[in-house]
């Protein structure tokens, strides 16, 4: 685990999971959220609540543009809830400049899951609800990592890897 030194984490509301794609965010912040005693929210299950439509035809109806709108309100929304809980995004989520804003306000501590893109690629083409991925898995995670890299550092308090490691391991990591 790396720990960048760029903020106080003391009063913390919320922790954030961000990554790539099948790093694990999901399943990794519902078990923090039971560990902690906090809610569990999850970004793409919070869109599909509020549009009643899926990621999937919520990016053939709208576009990824459409999606990115979306998304961005829902992550301003769960941020301002007044009640802790562990938050697992979307991994585009740090594309938009304005949700790296957010993600950068003291009071979050953001958690990057940070995975291999070999591994990755195992866990996404298991997975059947990742539009983007539909064609060329591989292609699509190497420009999507070159692309959100940097984007993910900037925006993390802590840098937790998941490879060779078990969820009951990283969430060890992340609590650490």
């Amino acid at each position: 685990m790396t720990e960048p030194p760029n903020r106080d984490s003391s009063a913390t509301q919320h922790l954030v999971m961000v990554g790539m794609t099948g790093a694990g965010k999901s399943s990794v912040g519902r078990m923090l959220a039971e560990r902690l005693g906090q809610e569990w929210l999850d970004t793409d299950q919070e869109i599909e609540r509020r549009t009643c439509l899926s990621v999937r035809e919520i990016f053939t109806a709208e576009g990824e543009p459409g999606f990115r709108l979306i998304e961005s309100g829902v992550l301003e929304s769960l941020l301002a809830h007044e009640q802790s809980s562990v938050i697992s995004t979307g991994g585009g989520i740090v594309l938009a400049k304005s949700n790296r804003e957010l993600l950068r306000n003291p009071a979050h501590r953001v958690v990057w899951l940070m995975a291999d893109p070999k591994l990755l690629l195992e866990r996404v083409q298991m997975g059947m609800h990742r539009p983007l991925l539909d064609t060329d898995p591989e292609g699509t995670l190497t420009r999507m990592w070159a692309e959100r890299e940097s984007l993910y550092r900037e925006v993390a308090d802590v840098i937790v890897s998941v490879d060779h490691r078990s969820v009951t391991e990283v969430v060890e990591a992340v609590l650490r």
